[in-house]
C-alpha cells in the first residue's frame, strides 16, 4: 500500500471514529506505540507529523498524538497498547518492529492499527493477506530480514581482503534469531567465518567492540533498530578500532558510520 494511501486511511480512521465519540472528546487521538526510545526516531517522527499534515491533521490543532516509547524494553509494548486502548484513542500507528504491531492487535480488534513490518506481515500473523488485510490492520513493510545477505555481500566487496566477519545483536531483541539466521547463511555462502556478538547496554556494546579487536574481526555488521539510541556511541567505537562496518539503518551514516544498506 503506498504511503500516501495509508496517511488517507489513518485520517478516514480518525474521523469515522471521531464521528462516533465526537461527545467524549474535543479532537480525534492517535496513538503512537514504539519500542524505541523516545529520542531515536526525531526524524521520522517528524515526516510523520509532515505526513499527516498534508492530509490536513494538525498536531494540537485539530488531531492530538499519544507517545507510548518501550524505551528498549520489549516486554513493555503489551502494556503500553493496552494503556492505549483503555484511553479510547481512534487509531494507533506502531514503529519499532512487527512484536509492537502485534502487541497492539492483541490489545484490540476494534481500534484501526497502522503498521510498519521489518518482516512478512502475513508470515508474522499480522494481516491476512497482502492484498487484502482484512481486520482492523493495514500497513507497510520493508522486509528486513532478506536484506541481510546484501550486507554481508556489500561489506565483504569493500573490504575483499576479509575472511572473517562480525556480527553486533541484541539478542533480546524478539527478531534476533531471524536476523542471525540469515546472516549467517549468508556468510556461509560466501565463505566467511562468522562471529555473532550480543550487546544490549551501552557497556556490553563497549564490551562487544573490545572483543572484535581481540579476534581481529576485518568487517563488522550492525543490526536491528534497537541500536538507533546508542549510534553515536557504535559509530565512534567503529572509528576508534578502524573497522569498517555496515548498518541497517541510514541514521548510523548521518551519525557519521560508514555505510547502510536498507529501506529506511
Amino acid at each position: 500500500m503506498k504511503r500516501r494511501e495509508l496517511l488517507l486511511l489513518l485520517g478516514g480512521g480518525m474521523a469515522a471514529s471521531h464521528a462516533l465519540r465526537a461527545q467524549q472528546k474535543a479532537m480525534p487521538v492517535i496513538g503512537f506505540l514504539s519500542s524505541d526510545r523516545s529520542g531515536a526516531l526525531a526524524p521520522r517522527l517528524a515526516a510523520f507529523r509532515q505526513g499527516l499534515s498534508e492530509t490536513g491533521w494538525i498536531e494540537s490543532q485539530n488531531v492530538a498524538i499519544e507517545y507510548r516509547w518501550a524505551e528498549g524494553r520489549f516486554d513493555r509494548p503489551p502494556e503500553l497498547a493496552a494503556d492505549l486502548v483503555g484511553r479510547k484513542v481512534d487509531v494507533i500507528a506502531t514503529s519499532g518492529g512487527d512484536f509492537t504491531a502485534l502487541a497492539a492487535k492483541t490489545a484490540t480488534s476494534l481500534i484501526p492499527i497502522v503498521f510498519l513490518a521489518a518482516s512478512d506481515p502475513v508470515e508474522e500473523g499480522l494481516v491476512a493477506s497482502l492484498a487484502r488485510p482484512a481486520g482492523n490492520l493495514t500497513g507497510m513493510t520493508f522486509i528486513g530480514v532478506e536484506l541481510w545477505g546484501t550486507r554481508v555481500e556489500l561489506i565483504s566487496e569493500l573490504v575483499p581482503e576479509t575472511r572473517a566477519l562480525a556480527a553486533v545483536m541484541n539478542p533480546s531483541f524478539p527478531g534476533a534469531e531471524r536476523n542471525i539466521k540469515a546472516v549467517e547463511e549468508a556468510a556461509r555462502a560466501k565463505g566467511l567465518q562468522l562471529r555473532i556478538l550480543g550487546a544490549a547496554s551501552e557497556s556490553e556494546i563497549d564490551a562487544a567492540f573490545t572483543a572484535l579487536a581481540e579476534r581481529q574481526a576485518r568487517a563488522l555488521l550492525v543490526g536491528a533498530p534497537t541500536f538507533l539510541g546508542q549510534r553515536e556511541q557504535i559509530v565512534a567505537l567503529a572509528a576508534r578500532y578502524a573497522i569498517p562496518t555496515i548498518y541497517d539503518w541510514r541514521e548510523y551514516v548521518a551519525a557519521g558510520g560508514l555505510i547502510s544498506y536498507g529501506t529506511i
